[in-house]
């Protein structure tokens, strides 16, 4: 019997819908949710509440969950939210941009923890403002945990953070694949257009063509997934979010394209690269 491939499940992050289609007339929350189930997507993330496990529920949307806290008495009610309302999965910002590594691990190792009890999978966040906010810190933080507990670090690959801290030209791949065993451990993926100056790119010019920009970036992505795919089992979910950030919080400009317009775009030229990249997948063979 042929096997079955792995899976590419495409997850949109529901701030890219903040104050859409604008500030005064941002849509409600069902119409986000009907509006994403509409352009394809597989599921959304966000802290979850009743409400999206409800909704969630009404579009059949995978749900993955979301939270940030550097406190470790938070996370078991923070888990049990987001698995409440129908995570499995769940995304964690973790700590501050100050915090040492070798009290990250400890934080990691308490989440992971309260997770295996919880029977949800939390993954840490690359990302700025947290205790992986730089490559050395991201790094730090997985090898003191596997030091520890002798297991790979379950993360959230965001690599537009550590490409700006580097000042990366294009190809990013080779700078970027320091560690390709936690890619491959990984199941949650943030791809972001970014470049060595900016976390976040235009994905269209707002005429409907890509930018030059998202062309340099999407290389970086198919490389990512053929990484990935090479340790991925049978069925094995990869879960993907077109993580373009909206005008609130500053990570879209008024003169660039909508946000969420873009992300649907993002969305199909993510699906391109896996197409290309699961012809060359192959399962492993058992010794």
């Amino acid at each position: 019997m042929k096997p079955i491939p792995p899976v590419l499940r495409h997850i949109i992050n529901l701030w890219t819908l903040v104050w859409y289609p604008s500030k005064k007339r941002e849509w409600s929350l069902e119409r986000k949710l009907k509006a994403v189930k509409e352009a394809g997507f597989d599921g959304f993330t966000s802290l979850l509440t009743p409400e999206h496990k409800k909704l969630g529920d009404k579009y059949d949307l995978m749900r993955v969950g979301y939270f940030a806290s550097g406190n470790p008495e938070e996370f078991g009610k923070l888990l049990k939210q987001n698995k409440d309302a129908g995570a499995h999965h769940i995304n964690v910002q973790l700590a501050d941009h100050d915090t040492l590594a070798k009290v990250a691990v400890q934080l990691a190792k308490k989440l992971m923890a309260e997770g295996r009890r919880l029977g949800v999978e939390p993954a840490i966040e690359v990302h700025r403002d947290t205790c992986t906010e730089t490559p050395e810190k991201t790094y730090a933080l997985a090898e003191g945990y596997e030091k520890a507990t002798g297991q790979l670090l379950p993360m959230t690959w965001d690599h537009s953070h550590l490409a700006i801290v580097k000042h990366l030209l294009p190809p990013y791949w080779e700078r970027l694949n320091r560690r390709p065993d936690l890619i491959q451990r990984a199941q949650q993926f943030h791809f972001r257009p970014f470049n060595g100056h900016h976390c976040q790119v235009p994905v269209t010019n707002g005429r409907g063509k890509l930018t030059p920009e998202v062309l340099d970036y999407l290389p970086f992505v198919e490389k990512v997934m053929e990484t990935w795919l090479e340790t991925a089992n049978p069925g094995r979910e990869m879960i993907v979010v077109p993580e373009m950030g909206p005008l609130w919080l500053g990570y879209n400009l008024h003169s660039l394209p909508n946000s969420w317009e873009d992300a649907i775009i993002l969305r199909s030229e993510i699906e391109k690269c896996w197409r290309r990249a699961i012809k060359k997948w192959k399962p492993k063979v058992n010794d």
